[in-house]
């Protein structure tokens, strides 16, 4: 059985939900203050720990320090209404859900039974992040560059919470990937995942989108309507382009993540939500609070934990890994066996992907189409560089020598179009630049070290 430590100076609070704790499921240990939470925690540590924020000796939030291993334990903090914010800042810290007093006993319930599998989800993800390091993949995302380790920390630490995200990224850099990974690794995974972009929906219509609506509610509402929240329950709501949404709706939206309860349109009946809510925007959030297009107050709400998803361009490292699997996918569905020309591979790294990761499978379904067996140069992205700089190439820390020299070679002669052009911009003689050529041609990218010196000396 879960065992849950309940700490309130309220005698009344502790009697009814140690009661409720206990028709869960639960074990129960009760304490009125930090100092003997802190002798049941020496006891027992428990799986969920669900603490008062004001305390008669400090914070509910302290004894986050004070359990022995953090990861193996959820953390609730009950908080009266003036005290929100204050518990918001305490789910960045550690802290996975709240209650605001009077508790709402549906979202309780829903708490603790998402508790027993706490352990299981961050066992997997535990899994999935030495999986990572391995194959360059997590959840539905792929990348092992740098940025994209440091995401799947991040995503990896939230994902087993309730808390509120807010995804930030230009167009196209797998904002709704995030959502769906963060969605698979929560306690939410076998309830529905559902997206809805605010900027596809007419601004009529997007309120009965999210609520729902009743028969005849208005002209052409001629059966009832569930909306969103209503068919998300128990699951995870995916809002994009969140700052698209209306102002008016912006408000009602706020008011479901405070009371945890909404109305369809035509009804004055609430219906409980229990949804757990990702947005996500394109723009700078604090930059559309200035312009008017995304209320202060919301944006405060949903930037509980906000994510910075990376560019392609600071990702650069990950391109000819995304290109290649792209490839691969279309080689499965149509069952053949194209393949880049490494001249094709340098000059996807001398692209600057303004569309990031979008534009990249775009373009590779597309040479895919327009290519025989070899997807060769003439079908590489077009290389635009200013008069004041040249492309930038991207290696990998740890790679040898001669690999950042080939690769070198190969998108400068990209990039000039011209070997006699490239050999003048690389100050080496055309002779040798032929050469090289050459010996790149006889031996495939991807032959380890010790291949390619034992065809070195038997040349």
């Amino acid at each position: 059985m879960p065992h849950l430590l309940l700490v309130d100076d309220d005698p009344e609070a502790i009697e009814w939900l140690t009661e409720f704790a206990k028709a869960e499921g639960f074990t129960v240990a009760a304490a009125e203050s930090l100092r003997t939470a802190r002798i049941q925690m020496a006891r027992l540590q428990p799986d969920l720990l669900l603490a008062d924020l004001q305390l008669p000796d400090g914070k509910g939030v302290d004894l986050m320090s004070d359990l022995e291993t953090p990861e193996s334990t959820e953390v609730v903090l009950i908080t009266g209404p003036a005290s929100v914010q204050s518990a918001v800042q305490a789910l960045r810290v550690g802290a996975t859900d709240y209650l605001v007093k009077p508790v709402d006993v549906e979202r309780l319930k829903a708490i603790l039974r998402r508790v027993p599998r706490a352990g299981e989800l961050r066992a997997e993800i535990g899994e999935l992040r030495h999986e990572l390091r391995k194959l360059g993949r997590f959840g539905h995302i792929l990348g092992s560059s740098a940025p994209m380790q440091k995401l799947y920390d991040q995503l990896g630490r939230v994902a087993p919470t309730s808390a509120t995200c807010l995804l930030m990224g230009e167009s196209g850099t797998g904002k709704e990937l995030a959502a769906h990974t963060l969605h698979d690794l929560s306690r939410r995974k076998k309830a529905p995942f559902l997206p809805l972009n605010c900027g596809a929906v007419s601004p009529q219509l997007i309120e009965s989108e999210l609520f729902g609506h009743e028969k005849g509610s208005f002209t052409g509402a001629d059966r009832q309507h569930k909306g969103y929240f209503e068919r998300a329950h128990g699951g995870t709501l995916f809002l994009d382009e969140i700052t698209e949404m209306p102002q008016e709706l912006q408000v009602k939206l706020l008011r479901v993540l405070e009371t945890g309860s909404f109305t369809r349109v035509g009804t004055t009946q609430p219906i409980n939500a229990d949804v757990r809510l990702i947005a996500a925007t394109n723009r700078n959030p604090e930059a559309a609070v200035a312009d008017g297009k995304l209320r202060e107050d919301l944006y405060h709400r949903l930037n509980v934990f906000p994510i910075s998803m990376p560019p392609l361009r600071d990702r650069a490292a990950d391109i000819e890994l995304l290109a290649q699997h792209f490839l691969e996918v279309l080689n499965k569905q149509e069952s053949q066996a194209k393949a880049f020309d490494p001249a094709t591979i340098a000059a996807l790294y001398a692209h600057s992907w303004p569309g990031n990761v979008r534009e990249l499978k775009n373009y590779v379904q597309r040479a895919f189409i327009l290519a025989d067996e070899l997807i060769g140069a003439d079908l590489a992205p077009a290389v635009v560089a200013s008069p004041e700089s040249a492309p930038l190439l991207t290696v990998r820390v740890g790679s040898t020598l001669d690999d950042v020299s080939r690769r070198l070679i190969e998108a400068t002669l990209a990039e000039c179009g011209s070997k006699r052009k490239a050999a003048d911009m690389l100050g080496i003689s055309l002779k040798t630049l032929y050469n090289r050529l050459a010996l790149y041609k006889a031996q495939p990218a991807g032959e380890d070290d010790e291949e390619r010196d034992e065809q070195r000396r038997a040349a």
